[in-house]
């Protein structure tokens, strides 16, 4: 295995980050996780874990939200999400 150096790591975690906006489509509050539609009409998954303005308790379905688009190997996932004023 080849040392990683800091560089590297930077450079791989320098990956551009979409922003997008949308509402909480569905919340399934037991298992901790929902469904946001974006303003184009894509839905993406997200876990309770990446709710980073507030908390998970205080979103409600219907609520305007602004996220990050984030890489998953089972299909779109938001992150970071803020819930807009």
């Amino acid at each position: 295995m080849i040392p990683q150096t800091s560089q590297d790591r930077a450079a791989r975690s320098a990956e551009v980050v979409d922003v997008a906006n949308g509402i909480i489509k569905r919340l399934v509050r037991d298992r901790g996780f929902g469904f946001i539609r974006d303003d184009g009409g894509q839905e993406w998954f997200f876990h309770r874990s990446s709710v980073k303005a507030g908390t998970f308790d205080q979103l409600n379905e219907g609520q305007r939200v602004s996220f990050d688009e984030e890489p998953s190997q089972k299909g779109p996932r938001a992150g970071n999400i803020r819930a807009e004023s």
